[in-house]
Parts: C-alpha cells; structure tokens; sequence
C-alpha cells in the first residue's frame, strides 16, 4: 500500500518517520515530492548483514533484559547501566509500522522513529538511547566522519522522541559498532567481528525548528527548490537534458 499523502485540508494529524525528517534535512525537493506528490526516491538496497547483526545484538541484549544483569560491554566499559526492561519495547524497535511516537500540537504531526535498544542509568535512572551498526573495515570504527551526522542525528531524534513522552533520558547515548574482521586466512561459515562501545553526547535542539520548517514546506502549493548537492535531483535533471 502506497504512503499516504499529506493534505493540506485535513485535520487529521499527518505522519512523518525518522527516515522522512532525514530526507528533508538532505533535500526540501525530495521531501516534497514524496509526502505530497507521491513521486519517492528509489528506494536503497537492503543491508540484511546489517539486518541480521541488529537483530542478533538484539537477542543478545534481550538475554541480560530479562536475567536484570549486565552486559559484559557494559562491565568492560565501567558504565553503571542494565538494558531497560518496558513493555511496549518491541513496538518501540518496530520502525516499519510503529515506534516510539510524539504528537507535536504546533504543526499538527506524528512524528515516530524505531530505535535499537534501551539501557538505564543505574546511577540517575536515566533512559540510554543506544543504536547498533555494523560494518567491515580496517582499523578501528569511529562517528567522526562528515557523512556520518545521520548516525547522530538519528540518536537526538530518538533522544526527543522519548522526552515528549515524558522520560528522563540522558544526552548520552551509546553506539554498539560492530567491524567485521576481514584479514583471515579462511571463512568456514564464521564471519568474527570486534565490537566497541562508542559514547556520543546528543543535543536535540535542532529538531523543533526542523518540523517546523518542513511543515511550512508540505503546506507550500509550489515544489521547493533542490538541495545543490542533492544526487537524486542532480541525476533527474541531467536525465532530462540529455
């Protein structure tokens, strides 16, 4: 079933993903076409490595939820801290259909994102938005690169989308990067990674004036102009001389 469209007569509050707020901060123009014209971009080609790390990290994690004990990276790191026990945490981690949602009364929208995982601060009981990522690469994985502000914005978004629902979440947040160990001299059906637990102070405040600005642009009658460095558009209207 396609998205549905927004509708600048209706009163009916409209719906906007973690993936949607991205798509605006990335290009006004994509943004536009896909929640008012119904014209998305491509869709991109499913990580299911990545897929199938996360949902692994998942059980994993789920094992010390329901033991109330630590997991051992929690221990190896000295941060005070038990994954988050809640039952509507599966619906939370749902990102296709549900997540954890926020009404924003000023501009009439949902917003709603699925994150990886809860820890709490032992110490503050303080909610941790923690995210998983996986990779392959040599040396040691870091968030220090340009592209990777999505990663950031990614654990902020969710940071704001917890405290609209009235939890005391802490601005710290955590990475559990996994990096695929590439340099063996045989594969024999195991692909070994090494994980490390990167820490990540948020700050949320560029989220408000983000739906604001992207509720003046879906209410617009006229398409916006592209984002410069936008691929997708850059690809189009080269198409289009040719």
């Amino acid at each position: 079933m396609p998205a549905k469209l927004f509708n600048p007569n209706s009163e009916e509050p409209f719906v906007l993903s973690r993936s949607r707020i991205d798509n605006f901060i990335e290009c006004p123009r994509c943004f536009y076409l896909t929640n008012r014209v119904g014209i998305a971009r491509p869709p991109s080609f499913p990580f299911n490595l990545n897929n199938a790390v996360d949902e692994l990290l998942k059980n994993e994690f789920d094992v010390y939820r329901e033991k109330g004990e630590p997991h051992p990276i929690m221990v190896e790191n000295n941060l005070n801290a038990l994954p988050y026990k809640h039952p509507d945490l599966e619906e939370w981690r749902e990102s296709l259909r549900h997540g954890v949602k926020r009404y924003h009364p000023e501009t009439n929208l949902i917003l709603r994102g699925g994150l990886d995982d809860l820890w709490i601060d032992t110490d503050t009981n303080q909610l941790i938005v923690v995210d998983y990522k996986a990779t392959s690469k040599k040396g040691e994985v870091s968030i220090d690169a340009d592209w990777q502000i999505g990663y950031k914005r990614q654990i902020e978004f969710y940071q704001w989308l917890l405290r609209g629902n009235s939890f005391d979440v802490s601005d710290i947040g955590y990475f559990v990067y996994c990096n695929g160990i590439a340099e063996k001299d045989e594969f024999n059906n195991i692909l070994e990674f090494t994980t490390k637990l990167i820490p990540y102070k948020g700050n949320d405040s560029w989220v408000e004036p983000t739906i604001r600005n992207l509720k003046e642009c879906l209410i617009r009658h006229e398409v916006p102009d592209a984002n410069p460095k936008c691929s997708y558009c850059s690809y189009v209207k080269k198409t289009l001389m040719v």
